[in-house]
């Protein structure tokens, strides 16, 4: 059974909280706060996301001007902080944050939110930003609606793979390639608006659920023998990546925690969990994951510190 106070999940901790942050960074790192049970420090990331908002209810955006969806991911966090301190600033910002991504946001003709502002892009990295805050901010219809577009857009159903870019101007790919950290981004984000949606949209939740198997399927073909998977799954050519085994260990994990995955999946989630411990140095970096800032080579990223600790956190709540 997982330890969360292990010497190793600290050191990981450690060394994301050491690393600098950007809107879409610090969301990430609040959520595997959350999940691991850390609140204090999470309260304190919440609550710097929300000193950092900007005046059109974008939260933590210190610099990034272009980024649309990627403030969202912090919207879950600072609920959860106006839940614990009972502090209705933090709840006035979430709001502020929502209306964004319902009101003023760019967007396609059929609604589906642009991931940035300065090219009517769809980026698949939408799926874990916005849908999952809009859901437990109280509007699941519109958490679904989102993953529905970029499914549209995005889902390739030969390959049962997401693109990474559609641009909606162009009408045409941006990037067509079957980014690893993009397909774990939606499966991570389908899987927590899964465990948001309310009872009376269990349509909609049978859709998610087959749209999460499909993607993880999807991805498990181009599985290695190590338990990793490709930068581009499909591309043997480009390098070898430790973060999507840990957001799809981490989704794999939940889904069987909540009954909706089948059990032959956990020996794929425990094979890429062994392979990603592998990966941890001893300052407690995660090696080789698409590493920050530009994503485009093996290195470290606070994302992939963020779901070493929600895969972390999955398996010991399912090993419960």
């Amino acid at each position: 059974m997982s330890s969360l106070s292990s010497k190793k999940i600290q050191k990981v901790k450690r060394a994301m909280l050491a690393m600098q942050r950007r809107p879409w960074e610090q969301g990430v790192a609040a959520q595997a706060l959350l999940e691991v049970g850390d609140f204090e420090t999470m309260i304190l990331l919440a609550k710097d996301s929300a000193y950092l908002q900007i005046p059109d209810g974008r939260l933590a955006m210190p610099d990034v001007a272009h980024a649309v969806t990627d403030p969202a991911v912090n919207g879950t966090a600072v609920l959860k902080a106006a839940e614990l301190t009972g502090d209705a600033g933090l709840r006035h910002s979430a709001q502020r944050m929502a209306d964004y991504l319902l009101y003023t946001a760019p967007r396609t003709a059929d609604g589906i939110l642009h991931h940035i502002t300065t090219a009517p892009q769809l980026w698949i990295d939408s799926a874990y930003m916005a849908p999952p805050f809009l859901a437990i901010a109280g509007y699941p219809a519109e958490a679904v609606r989102q993953l529905e577009g970029l499914k549209h857009y995005l889902w390739n159903l030969d390959k049962k793979l997401f693109s990474h870019i559609w641009d909606d101007g162009k009408k045409a790919f941006e990037r067509q390639d079957y980014w690893g950290v993009g397909n774990g981004w939606a499966a991570a984000g389908m899987m927590r608006v899964i465990m948001a949606l309310p009872d009376s949209m269990n349509t909609q939740r049978q859709w998610l659920i087959e749209s999460l198997k499909e993607v993880i399927d999807g991805c498990l073909v181009y599985q290695r023998t190590d338990g990793l998977f490709h930068n581009v799954v499909d591309q043997p050519a480009t390098f070898v990546e430790t973060n999507l085994a840990q957001m799809l260990a981490y989704s794999i994990y939940r889904g069987l925690q909540f009954g909706i995955l089948d059990t032959s999946y956990q020996s794929h989630a425990d094979v890429m969990r062994a392979a990603v411990h592998q990966q941890v140095d001893a300052y407690g970096f995660v090696q080789s994951v698409c590493g920050a800032p530009n994503f485009d080579r093996p290195g470290i990223a606070t994302e992939g510190q963020a779901f070493f600790l929600l895969m972390e956190a999955a398996y010991a709540d399912f090993a419960k």
